[in-house]
Formats: structure tokens, C-alpha cells, sequence
């Protein structure tokens, strides 16, 4: 497939949207995704799904992005020297979930696609993308299944890539003035394009139709477990610390404002409720002090 030619990525985007928004609102059975989209004054747009106050997810957005300019932002400039001063088309499906039940986890998933050009240079592309799991109240075997998901998904292109996605993943989401990582980790990747386009763009499809098989088992498992008033304010603790990690250092969110995107479909990602304790920690021996064992490196497929 041409790189030039990013059409089949972007239908493939708005499909996986659809057919995620669909299992999700099946599981909640309560609440349905609204759709608004928006447009960009400099170029492109994108859609919005966002499911509210459900009876499974507290909070759901699923976006679809596709962004064209004229520069990349600092955000990607600084990472890469080489892209300065060339202009872009990007496109995106990205997703958070907030359950209701603090047992069910926090999730994040994203694919993307960058093209960055310059009059009379070779365009430039490359993919990323990922998954990640949050949870508050940490099961091992939610933690296995999640990984071996993810390793099924990658190892038909290549054995390689779980573990250096893995490690990848545990580096980015961390909060290193907590000295934890944000959950039991996934995978993470960017700059993708080894073996050529249609080769990374299967890495990237294999994740994507990937995330709800990793998920959904995870949810059935939870979703109606016992919980109170006590479960419910760690939870909103917890939170804190994901928004702490979206707004001082996620690159994605960054890229997002500086580059025109739409605020509101950006900021989805932050949970509708949230609470900071200062200086508390979960007293010893309790089920809320499991989590510290969990929020770190650790190969969770040599258990």
C-alpha cells in the first residue's frame, strides 16, 4: 500500500470506532454514545463519541481525529529534530474508559498515524500507538490475560515486539515524582514503520482489534462485584493520580491542544469525578495497599 495514501487507515479508523462504540454500549446497557463532531480552522477534524453516566461506565469517550497543518508542534518537534518546519496530516482513534465500579479498571487505548512533508523532501511517516490498564483494586489474573492479549496480537508480526513494547509502555506511563508507573502497563510504541508501510500498518491493526478482547473479559469478571462508600473514595483517589500523569506528561494530550484540536474531546480522558488526599497513604495490610505491589515493572507472563 502507498504511504502517500492514507485512505484505507482512515476508513479502518472510523469502523474500529464504530464497532468499539457498539460492544461498549452492548456491555453497559444503560447508556448510549452521543456523537458531535467538530472541524479545524486550519485543517481537518474529527468526531467525538462520549458515553455519560451509564450504568457500567461512569464516563466513556471514543475520538476519531484527522488534523492537517502547516508545522508540527514543540511536542513533536522536540522529540524529533527532523520534522521541524515540515507540515503534517495525522489521524487517530483514541479512547478512555471510567467505569463505575472501582473493581473494573481504567483503560486507555490509542492508534495513530503521522505524515510529515516538505516541498521536494520524501514524506515521512510512521505509526503508534498502545493500551494500558488502571486499575485500583489489582486481580493477577486480569493483569495475565490483559498481557497475553497483547503479546497474541504482536507476536504474528514478529516475537520481538511484545517485549520492547512492554518495557516501552512501563517507561512512558510512569509518574515519576510518585515513583510508580500509572497501572499494570500494556504496550506503547511510536515512530513505527519497520518493514515498510504495510507491515506497520498491520502491527497497528493487530492492536487496535486487539483492545476489546483484552478488555471486555476483564469487565465481565468485575463488573458485579461488592462494593461501598469505602471502595468509591479510593477510586476517586486513584483518579488523581491518572489526571496527574495526563496533564504533566502525556505527549498525546499536549500535541492535542497545541495543535487546535478540540478541548473538549482532548480533556475526555480526565474522569468526571476526583479527589486529592494529601499526604494519606492506605493503611498497611488493607486491600487498597495491594496496589503498591502492582505499580511497577514486572513481566506479568513469568508468574
Amino acid at each position: 500500500m502507498d504511504p502517500e495514501q492514507p485512505g484505507f487507515f482512515q476508513s479502518w479508523l472510523i469502523q474500529l470506532q464504530q464497532q468499539i462504540c457498539s460492544a461498549l454500549e452492548a456491555e453497559d446497557g444503560a447508556a448510549r454514545f452521543v456523537s458531535s463532531t467538530w472541524q479545524r480552522e486550519e485543517g481537518g477534524g474529527g468526531n467525538s463519541q462520549l458515553l455519560r453516566d451509564g450504568a457500567l461506565f461512569e464516563q466513556a469517550g471514543v475520538n476519531y481525529s484527522h488534523v492537517l497543518g502547516e508545522s508540527l508542534p514543540e511536542s513533536a518537534t522536540a522529540v524529533r529534530t527532523d520534522l521541524a518546519g515540515r507540515g503534517f496530516e495525522a489521524m487517530g482513534l483514541s479512547l478512555v474508559l471510567h467505569p463505575r465500579n472501582p473493581y473494573i479498571p481504567t483503560t486507555h487505548m490509542n492508534v495513530r498515524l503521522f505524515h510529515a512533508h516538505a516541498e521536494g523532501q520524501p514524506a515521512i511517516w510512521w505509526f503508534g500507538g498502545g493500551y494500558d490498564l488502571t486499575p485500583c483494586y489489582p486481580f493477577l489474573e486480569d493483569a495475565v490475560h490483559w498481557h497475553q492479549t497483547a503479546r497474541a496480537a504482536l507476536d504474528r508480526h514478529g516475537s520481538d515486539y511484545y517485549p520492547r513494547y512492554k518495557q516501552w509502555c512501563d517507561r512512558y506511563f510512569f509518574l515519576p515524582h510518585r515513583d510508580e508507573t500509572r497501572g499494570v502497563g500494556g504496550i506503547f510504541f511510536d515512530d513505527l514503520n519497520d518493514g515498510g508501510f504495510d507491515h506497520s500498518l498491520a502491527i497497528v491493526q493487530s492492536v487496535g482489534n486487539s483492545f476489546l478482547e483484552g478488555y471486555l473479559p476483564i469487565v465481565e469478571r468485575r463488573r458485579d462485584h461488592p462494593h461501598g462508600e469505602r471502595e468509591r473514595q479510593f477510586q476517586l483517589y486513584r483518579r488523581g493520580r491518572y489526571v496527574e500523569f495526563n496533564l504533566l506528561f502525556d505527549r498525546g494530550t499536549l500535541f492535542g491542544i497545541q495543535s487546535g484540536g478540540r478541548t473538549e474531546a482532548i480533556l475526555m480522558s480526565l474522569p468526571p469525578q476526583v479527589r486529592w488526599h494529601c499526604g494519606w497513604n492506605p493503611e498497611s495490610g488493607s486491600e487498597e495497599a495491594k496496589l503498591a505491589d502492582f505499580l511497577r515493572p514486572r513481566d506479568y507472563l513469568e508468574v
